[in-house]
């Protein structure tokens, strides 16, 4: 196989590689065995000698090739890197002054549940710092217990916000994939309603379905992803509105005088879900559900609902600690 370094013509290769073989040789030794002139061997040999391949003549010996040209391919690695570097900048430079002149580096459209699963599935796999999410019921393309990827983003420190409407509690499976995720890491609010469907990485990239859901059935379902701009600016804007005004999910801690039981019950009332739910949810009776909610009430010091979300937001029993659910950063 030819030493191809840059470094060494073919005509040095070959008389580098009779040497070895020859154990040295002067200039008209190697040119009879080589079929070179004498004036091709003797350049070839002095060039080898100059790059520390071999040692003076007249006779000369071959000398290890990883010495001489360790440096060589050292040296030429960081050439490399140092131009993978330089693509890599101006790449990046090309795209951002790109995506400013054209709509269609900014906003792209996919077609298709498969497509866009694998689309959330990249987006959440890429993400460093962040991710943003509008859970709204009936998902169009990942169910809640299909989002394997939330668990290992979570483990290398990404930081999970979601909003989930109130109706996709009630559904089967849905609030215990919440709770073991916020158990994870993940800090979950809830809401009645929400305006669009969306999930937002890094404040980059946002990937948002359009098809409402009165046209869900008719053909196959469409997404936007929206890179860095205005547009993706007033979603992120958007999204903290939500987060400010919902209501916190679960927690992983006890608050106080409050069980880790009783701090997913209060907010699954605050939340606005009713005592049959809360209680299939929970596994007990719905008389259980009212004992403690009892308790709760007894312990706040109210007799009313509204007067138990009050003080539970005044206590701070569903606002998880600074810092409970972030993640060290890698």
């Amino acid at each position: 196989m030819d030493l191809d370094l840059g470094v060494l013509t073919a005509a040095e290769q070959h008389a580098y590689r009779m040497l070895v073989r020859l154990g040295g040789a002067g200039a008209d030794d190697l040119a009879a065995q080589d079929g070179l002139t004498p004036a091709e061997a003797a350049a070839a040999l002095e060039s080898l000698r100059v790059k520390g391949l071999v040692s003076p003549g007249p006779v000369f010996h071959a000398l290890p090739p990883d010495v001489a040209l360790g440096d060589a391919l050292l040296r030429r690695q960081q050439a490399l890197e140092n131009a993978r570097q330089v693509v890599a900048a101006l790449s990046e430079d090309y795209r951002s002054h790109t995506r400013r002149r054209s709509s269609e580096h900014l906003v792209e459209i996919v077609v298709g549940a498969r497509a866009l699963r694998q689309r959330l599935r990249a987006m959440q796999d890429s993400a460093r710092e962040e991710i943003l999410w509008f859970c709204r019921a009936n998902p169009i393309a990942m169910q809640g217990p299909e989002n394997e990827e939330e668990g290992s983003a979570l483990a290398r420190g990404v930081r999970y916000r979601a909003i989930y409407e109130r109706e996709l509690l009630d559904k089967p499976g849905e609030l215990a994939s919440i709770v073991d995720s916020v158990a994870a890491g993940e800090e979950a609010r809830t809401l009645p309603a929400l305006p669009v469907r969306l999930a937002i990485a890094d404040r980059e990239l946002a990937i948002c379905p359009l098809v409402p859901d009165e046209s869900r059935g008719v053909g196959e379902p469409t997404a936007a992803l929206i890179r860095s701009s205005e547009l993706l600016d007033a979603l992120v804007a958007l999204f903290e509105s939500y987060w400010e005004r919902a209501t916190p999910v679960g927690a992983v801690a006890a608050h106080g005088d409050l069980q880790e039981s009783e701090v997913l019950l209060l907010s699954l009332v605050v939340s606005g879900m009713p005592d049959k739910s809360i209680a299939t949810h929970l596994g007990v009776s719905k008389r259980t559900v009212q004992r403690r909610l009892d308790r709760l009430m007894d312990l706040a010091g109210v007799d009313t609902r509204t007067g138990l979300a009050f003080q539970a937001a005044r206590r701070g029993w569903l606002s998880a600690p600074a810092d409970l659910h972030r993640q060290p950063r890698p």
